[in-house]
C-alpha cells in the first residue's frame, strides 16, 4: 500500500487528479531569487459557483505539507479535505454561496511545478535544479491563476501557518485585489527557532544515504528515513505540552512493562513513528526543504525598511487575525506585531486569540471558537461587499 501511495505522489506531481492551469513561454514566472520560471502550472481545486459579478471568490492558502485538496478526498492518501469541518456546502465557508479557490503552491508536490516535476530542459525531475521559491513567489502565481479566472477583487484571503504568510503577503503586495483577509496562527516574518527546527528537518533529509544530493527519482531512490524523522521532528512543535500530556502522557505502547531496549516503548514513540511513516508515502523530500526554506526567507517588515507597518500603508482591506494560546510555533505575541502594524496603517483590524491546549495545529481541528471568529468574521465583511446571504 506504501509502494502504491508513493507511485501515486510521484504521478501527480506532473498528472495531477485536480485541474491544472499551464503556462507557456510567453508567461514566465518571475522568482525572487532573480530568474524567471517558465513553463510551469499550477494545480487547483475550486468548489461552489463564481457570482456574475464575480465577487464572492474565496481563496484558501494551505500550509506547509497541505495541498490543493482542500474539501475533496485526496487522490492519493484517500482521506478527506484538510479543511473540510470548515468548508463545503453549508459549512462556515458556504459553498452553496461562495465559489472557493485553493491551489498546491508552487514548490509544491501535487501538480504545482515543484522539484519533483519534469524539467523540459534536461526530461528528469527538477531536484535540487528548480530555483528556491519564496512565500512571494507563490502568491505572484495564485495572482495568475485569479486572473485566469477574470476576478478582478477576492473576497476574501484566509489560510494558517505557512498559508497565514500567503494571506499577509496577498494584502501586502496586492491591497487592491484583496477585499478581506484572514490570517490564522502565523506571523509576519519566521523565528529563529522556527528556522533553527526546519534546518534540523532538512539535514535529516539530506542526511539520508537515499537523498543522493536530491537526484534520488533519477536512481529509482526515496529518502524515506530522513524524511520521516523531519516530520517526526515537525510535529512535535504542532502541538504542546498539555496537549501531549493529555493524549499520551508516559503511557506505554501495547506492553505491561518496559522493555530495556530501543523500541517505541511510549505511546509518544509509536505516534511520532506512524506520523513520519505515513506522511513519506504522500509528500516529496526535495518538496520538503523547498517549503520549509520559503517559510525561513519570509519577512515582510525587511521587505519594507525594517518597518512592518509600511508593508500595509494605504490598504482598505478588512483584516481579523487568530492565534492560539497554546501555540508555541506561532505564539500570540507574532500576532500581535501584525495587528500593531496594521494599526499603525491606519487598517481595520480585529484579533482574536483563542484558548486551547491544542496547539498550533488547533486550526486545523474541530474548535467552536474558531469557527465563531471566521463566521462572524465572513458575515461582517460579506454585509460590507454587499453579497447576500
Amino acid at each position: 500500500m506504501a509502494a502504491l501511495r508513493a507511485r501515486k505522489t510521484n504521478n501527480e506531481a506532473d498528472q495531477p487528479s485536480s485541474p491544472v492551469l499551464r503556462f507557456g513561454a510567453d508567461k514566465p514566472l518571475k522568482l525572487d531569487a532573480g530568474t524567471l520560471l517558465s513553463p510551469f502550472q499550477i494545480a487547483y481545486q475550486t468548489y461552489g459557483t463564481l457570482n456574475d459579478a464575480r465577487s464572492n471568490a474565496i481563496l484558501v492558502c494551505h500550509a506547509l505539507t497541505g495541498d490543493q485538496h482542500v474539501a475533496n478526498t485526496n487522490p492519493v492518501t484517500g482521506k478527506p479535505g484538510w479543511w473540510e469541518v470548515l468548508i463545503g456546502p453549508g459549512r462556515i465557508i458556504d459553498t452553496n454561496r461562495f465559489f472557493v479557490i485553493c491551489s498546491n503552491v508552487i514548490g509544491g508536490c501535487l501538480g504545482s511545478t515543484g522539484p519533483a516535476s519534469i524539467n523540459p530542459a534536461t526530461g528528469k525531475p527538477y531536484g535540487l535544479d528548480l530555483p528556491v521559491i519564496t512565500i512571494r513567489d507563490m502568491v505572484r502565481a495564485q495572482l495568475m491563476l485569479i486572473d485566469h479566472f477574470g476576478i478582478e477583487k477576492l473576497f476574501c484571503v484566509l489560510g494558517g501557518s505557512m498559508g497565514g504568510m500567503q494571506v499577509l503577503q496577498w494584502a501586502s503586495s496586492y491591497p487592491e485585489r484583496v477585499f478581506s483577509a484572514l490570517p490564522i496562527a502565523t506571523g509576519a516574518r519566521h523565528s529563529s527557532q522556527n528556522i533553527a527546527f526546519h534546518e534540523v528537518g532538512r539535514q535529516a533529509v539530506m542526511a539520508d544515504p537515499d537523498w543522493h544530493g536530491g537526484k534520488y527519482f533519477e536512481l529509482g531512490k526515496r529518502p524515506e528515513k530522513g524524511l520521516a524523522v523531519a516530520r517526526m521532528a515537525a510535529h512535535i512543535t504542532y502541538l504542546s505540552e498539555a496537549a501531549l500530556h493529555r493524549k499520551f502522557g508516559r503511557n506505554l505502547q501495547d506492553r505491561e512493562a518496559l522493555t530495556f531496549g530501543f523500541d517505541a516503548d511510549f505511546q509518544i514513540e509509536s505516534y511520532l513513528r506512524h506520523q513520519g511513516m505515513t506522511f513519506v508515502d504522500r509528500f516529496d523530500a526535495n518538496s520538503y526543504l523547498y517549503m520549509t526554506r520559503s517559510m525561513d526567507y519570509f519577512d515582510l517588515a525587511a521587505d519594507h525598511g525594517g518597518r512592518l507597518a509600511d508593508a500595509f500603508a494605504g490598504t482598505r482591506t478588512r483584516f481579523c487575525l487568530v492565534s492560539f494560546t497554546s501555540d508555541w510555533l506561532f505564539p500570540t505575541e507574532e500576532s500581535r506585531s501584525v495587528v500593531h502594524a496594521l494599526n499603525a496603517a491606519g487598517a481595520s483590524v480585529s484579533f482574536v486569540e483563542i484558548e486551547t491546549d491544542r496547539g498550533h495545529d488547533a486550526f486545523l481541528l474541530d474548535e467552536p471558537e474558531l469557527f465563531a471568529a471566521i463566521n462572524g468574521f465572513i458575515a461582517s465583511a460579506a454585509r460590507a461587499r454587499g453579497l447576500s446571504a
